[in-house]
């Protein structure tokens, strides 16, 4: 199997997952069989242009983040609006837990 679609399908699972979506909801929204989702997020095959840009929508997500794992800005904005609608209690709770995670995340990369 190809080390891309690999990366490109175990993204394509995190995001469906992260959304608490079903293989079966995800392809209803994009137009799509549920088998198509399944050999994508196992990087069996790769999906068709087309297919990625409906799932990247469905997904909301960047085709950059799919394909490349490259956060965008439209990634960022979408983030930053979503902070946006918190009140400063909320936001600065939010920053402690973004530190806490980023702190972890960088520990466990380094013990890699």
């Amino acid at each position: 199997m190809d080390i891309t679609l690999q990366q490109v399908g175990r993204r394509l699972y995190e995001r469906r997952k992260q959304l608490r979506m079903t293989q079966e909801e995800l392809a209803e929204r994009v137009g799509i069989t549920a088998q198509t989702i399944s050999t994508a997020e196992l990087g069996k095959k790769a999906m068709r242009a087309d297919t990625i840009i409906r799932v990247c929508a469905a997904l909301d997500i960047s085709a950059d983040y799919l394909l490349f794992g490259h956060i965008s800005s439209q990634d960022l904005d979408l983030l930053s609006q979503k902070v946006s609608q918190l009140s400063p209690g909320q936001y600065r709770h939010l920053e402690d837990a973004i530190d806490s995670f980023v702190a972890i995340a960088l520990e466990n990369e380094n013990k890699a």
